[in-house]
């Protein structure tokens, strides 16, 4: 790639949204940790440093080189980065007398600047630290105060190197995508020329070069990210990609037969593989949902490998990760962030498989992968799928899991996703799902006592699944859904709706 922007990232809870915002600008960037710059800095074409839960007054604050950046590729500093050219080159930094946290407006910004153009004083930015620059360095101008922060923004004379102590990246900073457009574009000259069309002739080209002829193995999930890497990788390699969708017995009703009518639709080479009993089998009496999750992942391998020594000659397994699981397993901070995620397509194939990895998506956001599959023509409903656990309706399932239970869940869940389509909601949820509790009720059907199941649905809103909120879904909505399932589900006489956010709750109940 070409025209990259390097962020390095010094631990803020804020830096993939930098990366998002400047992703939306067409511009490809990269986000790598501050304490392992690449070698060759050739094809950046400007820097951002990252913010920091980290102080620049602490002796173990982050410090790294920058002797082959400053003064010759254009640079912003974002909050500790703003301190840190600050502190460690002439300026001063000290405490804040109030912590500078949250909405502020600029009171003041310099005439004739390009990198504030087109940002008016009043303008709402979003403050996040607790220390401040009270000295800038030496030759530097500066472009911009709050009423509480006097040196909001600078820049240094003789060089491309900016300055702001707020986060440009976040929602509530107003015109932040227009400073970060003023900075790349008008100050650093990077071309606009990241879209969803240059990536797939990029990568088509790129995964003929590297797999050439080979045979390719995926484990199709019938979720968004594994759908588009298959779709990238049969154009590159056509029926040299051999495509596994194992039915562990825990799908969504009927979703093992309408996925692989869906991926015959795409002129895929799939073969689906009908587990269900042997993965039954494997959970029966197992309540725990950690041991739950491993007899999945254990089970789901033994499978796979199972039909992958069928395909001769492979040498190749692909996987659907995205760029979220990449910079999380390379975090800067060494928090818990920088374990690795297990991807649910494929279980955590363990070494003894002797395959190759190849990642199509590894540099993409979800919302990105998205884009990329509607570029390539697929199917608007399979592209706007909710995501989906990867172990499926067990973590659904409180408790231990049986055929039953299992019918039971299938059937709720299936006349509350269907519903949400019938009524024009379901693009309005992030992810929505039924949960089948481990309690009985007492009810009266027919004027009879019965004691049946509880089923708990839950819709919540999300950009990432990081943080979400339930859905205020319409009353008359839930009243026949509710309706519906106790008339319809044999087993259940009690529904209830999940009003619970993340934080505090999970999305999922295990």
């Amino acid at each position: 790639m070409q025209n990259n922007v390097l962020i390095l990232d010094f631990g803020s809870q804020y830096t993939q949204l930098i990366a998002r915002r400047i992703r939306e600008l067409n511009i490809f960037c990269e986000i790598k940790p501050f304490n392992n710059l690449p070698e060759d800095l050739s094809s950046y074409k400007a820097v951002i440093l990252s913010g920091s839960p980290s102080s620049v007054r602490a002796e173990n604050a982050p410090h790294p080189d920058l002797s082959k950046i400053r003064g010759i590729k254009p640079l912003l500093g974002v909050c500790y980065g703003a301190q840190y050219l600050a502190h460690f080159h002439g300026g001063e930094v000290g405490q804040s007398n109030t912590r500078e946290y949250g909405r502020a407006n600029l009171s003041m910004i310099k005439e004739g600047e390009p990198f504030f153009e087109g940002v008016a004083v009043g303008s709402q930015v979003w403050m996040s630290h607790s220390d401040t620059i009270r000295a800038l360095p030496e030759g530097s101008v500066r472009l911009a105060s709050t009423h509480d922060v006097e040196n909001a923004a600078y820049r240094i004379g003789g060089e491309e190197t900016y300055a702001i102590q707020f986060h440009p990246e976040v929602y509530h900073s107003t015109d932040g995508k227009k400073i970060l457009e003023n900075f790349l574009i008008n100050i650093a000259k990077v071309e606009q020329s990241w879209t969803p069309d240059t990536f797939v002739d990029t990568t088509v080209a790129d995964l003929k070069k590297k797999v050439g002829t080979d045979k390719v193995i995926l484990g199709l999930s019938g979720g968004v990210d594994s759908s588009v890497a298959a779709m990238l990788l049969h154009k590159a390699i056509g029926k040299n990609l051999h495509c596994i969708f194992v039915n562990n017995g825990l799908l969504r009703k009927n979703e093992f037969h309408d996925v692989l009518k869906q991926y015959k639709g795409m002129g895929l080479n799939v073969k689906g593989v009908d587990a269900s009993a042997r993965f039954l089998d494997a959970l029966a009496g197992k309540s725990d949902p950690e041991e739950k999750r491993k007899t999945i992942g254990r089970v789901f391998i033994e499978v796979f490998d199972d039909e992958a020594h069928l395909v001769e000659d492979a040498k190749w397994l692909a996987q659907g990760t995205i760029y979220p699981d990449v910079i999380e397993s390379v975090s800067a901070t060494g928090g818990p962030s920088a374990t690795i995620k297990s991807h649910h397509n494929v279980g955590g194939l363990p070494d003894f498989m002797k395959l190759k990895v190849v990642e199509p998506l590894r540099m993409l956001f979800k919302d990105e992968v998205r884009r990329v599959g509607a570029s390539m023509d697929m199917s608007p409903a399979l592209l706007g799928r909710h995501p989906f656990p990867g172990p499926g309706l067990a973590i659904r399932i409180l408790g231990d899991i049986t055929p039953e239970k299992v019918r039971i869940l299938q059937e709720v869940d299936a006349i509350f996703i269907n519903g949400l389509r019938e009524w024009g909601l379901y693009d309005q949820v992030w992810q929505a799902g039924a949960m089948l509790l481990p309690v009985d009720s007492v009810g009266v059907m027919g004027d009879e006592r019965t004691y049946e199941k509880c089923v708990a649905l839950r819709a919540v809103e999300s950009t990432d699944g990081m943080t979400a909120d339930w859905v205020n879904l319409p009353y008359n909505f839930l009243q026949k859904t509710s309706n519906d399932i106790i008339n319809k589900v044999k087993g259940v006489n009690r529904v209830v709706y999940d009003i619970s956010s993340k934080p505090p709750a999970t999305i999922e109940w295990e």
